[in-house]
């Protein structure tokens, strides 16, 4: 981390751009980085902290260096070592390129004020600011300018000094119109705003005050957001949906909020079954409208990048942009920024946000990665219980869990049934060793593991979605729920008839059948037919030393694959610890491959392996040539029966 941090700060040290066809470099004296977006002529005061991901709201940027406010180049020096001398704010007002400000200042016979005594913060607009004004409103503002072009500019003006310093995070000063108050925004990204223009050239001091130059030409805010919303028809549905659900006093109290209006448009292109559920639905119309808005006021300059931001449904929304569209969750969907009232911000948006807590099971499901499971559910005939009001999970595989064509039979019916279990649950409240009942009647047994959290054979692979009645765990795996005890399992399997033979002669049938957690690693033929026909019928005919050989395959406890972390040990009935571990997917256990993962049993877990599992220290003396003279792979095990077993991560 030491080593990344003096990189960094080198390379911030050491850039260079040209500034006025020298080079500047960004120790220079009285010089201010700019990040300007390529292409364009917007810059933005930045730091090395700021811009070393070269991109404002995805567009790439260029670094440049400019004398900082109050300061000009000297030939063949360098930096900007010249402090300019200070001159009037009207006379500032040229100086810092704000000449349509300057004129209409005389227009308006502000001239006089802001050449005379006193000590005003002018926050001025712009050239570009004033040439995007709609025409109409231009113009109804020249064509009076003693009483309404002034008071524009008055409103602009604060009757004291202001530096940015000064501007503090959801502050407001009393304008010079009336004392309509203008509103201030800093946010921890270094933009400043004032009623949500942002400041482009901050802190230009004149000898009766301070300038600061704003990307447009700001109005005083007289209504709350309530009030915005109850005069504008396109916001129609939004407002009666306020009303139903006794949200109007949040839009009208005091605070600093940002409400994403969805228009009538928005509302209509939900589909009206939909809709009138949640309409009709107090405590799922308050989480859909509470998703729509920030506990912060964020005007659309402060954002340069996604961030996720608070609701006060309590969820996140990821505010963005790309290029000049405001976005969110990624998609370009507002429509009109910026709309100030008192007490917040309102941006339009032409598509409804729906959060999860106003879902049904079935939309849940629709909105994710589960495509195949969801089409499967539906198939089942369970959309009854995926659309109702009944507390439920659903463990829904993702769509790579699903190995070729599937198809809808009875078993695949029933399968599906027992992938929902009768109860809405957070994985968060899961524990090593609950049940859980599925519709099918199953019960479910739960796995606490250091690195994973599983039901029977699947592992969760997402976060909760929690719907209005249900919830949904996204699962790696198809379950296979648990067909009768580990010797039930291995005996309707034809690739472990050795071992059940094995099994026999070892007198250890019963243990495999009685209730308990049992980890088999379990040989197949081709493992036993691998230790040669003589060694075979050495060991079949020793049935304790081949009781050793199986036990040293058993573990005491449930380890599913999913469970198997980098480096996790098993501690077998019989010997030393087993060492497991992953690679491409695949679990070893002492180096040998398991062939076949996950045959869950009702006291247990069987994992096929195709090799008969050696002692590490076996295979480490094999690989040094000291094999004993009886040419036996195993070397005799010392008895741990009864000893408690653990896994360990």
């Amino acid at each position: 981390f030491i080593v990344l941090c003096v990189v960094f700060i080198v390379l911030c040290f050491f850039s260079e751009t040209l500034l006025s066809s020298s080079s500047l470099l960004s120790f220079s004296p009285n010089v201010c980085a700019m990040q300007q977006i390529k292409g364009t002529d917007k810059k933005y005061f930045t730091n090395c902290k700021q811009w070393y991901h070269r991109k404002i709201c995805s567009q790439p940027t260029v670094i440049t260096y400019e004398c900082c406010p109050g300061y000009e180049k000297i030939p063949g020096e360098k930096g900007c070592p010249a402090a300019l001398p200070l001159v009037n704010i009207y006379n500032t007002l040229g100086v810092v390129g704000a000449t349509t400000t300057k004129m209409y200042s005389e227009r308006a016979q502000l001239k006089e004020e802001i050449e005379g005594p006193g000590s005003f913060t002018f926050f001025a607009p712009s050239n570009e600011a004033w040439a995007a004004l709609p025409t109409e409103i231009l113009d109804a503002l020249v064509s009076n300018v003693n009483i309404e072009l002034l008071n524009a500019l008055h409103y602009h003006m604060v009757n004291r000094r202001l530096t940015s310093e000064e501007l503090k995070h959801g502050s407001s000063f009393a304008s010079m119109y009336q004392d309509s108050h203008v509103h201030i925004h800093h946010y921890s990204n270094g933009i400043i705003t004032v009623n949500c223009a942002r400041l482009i050239k901050p802190d230009q001091h004149a000898t009766n005050g301070i300038v600061h130059v704003v990307d447009r030409v700001i109005t005083a805010i007289s209504n709350d957001m309530q009030a915005i919303i109850d005069i504008d028809d396109d916001l129609e549905t939004l407002r009666t949906a306020f009303a139903a659900a006794g949200l109007t006093s949040i839009l009208e109290n005091e605070g600093q909020y940002t409400v994403f209006a969805p228009t009538n448009e928005a509302f209509e292109k939900i589909p009206a079954e939909t809709l009138n559920r949640i309409l009709g639905d107090p405590v799922a119309l308050r989480d859909l409208l509470n998703y729509h808005i920030l506990k912060n006021m964020q005007c659309a300059e402060s954002i340069v990048s996604g961030t996720p931001m608070e609701t006060l449904q309590g969820t996140v929304l990821e505010v963005g942009c790309d290029g000049n569209q405001m976005t969110l969750n990624g998609k370009a969907i507002i429509t009109k920024k910026d709309q100030l009232g008192t007490n917040g911000v309102i941006h339009y948006i032409n598509e409804l946000l729906i959060p999860d807590s106003a879902k049904t099971l079935l939309e849940l499901a629709e909105g994710s990665s589960v495509a195949m499971a969801t089409k499967l559910f539906v198939e089942a005939g369970l959309t009854t219980h995926l659309t109702g009001s009944e507390a439920l999970t659903m463990l829904a595989p993702l769509d790579e869990a699903f190995k070729g064509s599937v198809t809808m039979t009875p078993d695949m019916r029933k399968l599906m049934t027992n992938h929902i279990v009768k109860e809405q649950m957070s994985s968060k409240s899961l524990y090593h060793g609950q049940e859980l009942e599925t519709l099918g009647g199953l019960k479910l047994r739960v796995f606490v593991y250091r690195n994973n959290l599983c039901i029977e054979n699947a592992c969760i692979a997402a976060h909760d979605k929690t719907g209005r009645y249900a919830s949904m765990f996204t699962v790696d795996k198809v379950l296979t729920p648990p067909m009768g005890t580990v010797m039930d399992v291995l005996k309707a399997d034809d690739r472990f008839s050795l071992l059940v033979g094995a099994i026999q002669t070892a007198g250890m049938t019963e243990l495999l059948n009685q209730q308990g957690t049992l980890t088999f690693f379990a040989p197949t033929n081709d493992a036993f037919n691998a230790l040669g026909q003589a060694e075979l019928n050495k060991l079949m005919r020793n049935p304790g030393e081949l009781s050793g050989v199986l036990r040293y395959h058993l573990g005491e406890g449930m380890l599913v694959s999913g469970g198997v972390g980098s480096h996790t040990r098993l501690k077998p009935l019989q010997g030393e610890k087993l060492e497991l571990g992953v690679r491409n997917y695949t679990v070893y256990v002492n180096k040998v491959p398991v062939a076949h993962a996950d045959l869950m049993a009702t006291n247990g877990v069987v994992h096929a392996v195709s090799s008969v599992i050696k002692p590490l220290r076996d295979q480490f003396r094999a690989g040094g040539q000291t094999h004993s003279s009886s040419g036996s792979t195993f070397s005799p095990i010392s008895s741990t029966v009864g000893q408690t077993s653990k896994i360990t991560a």
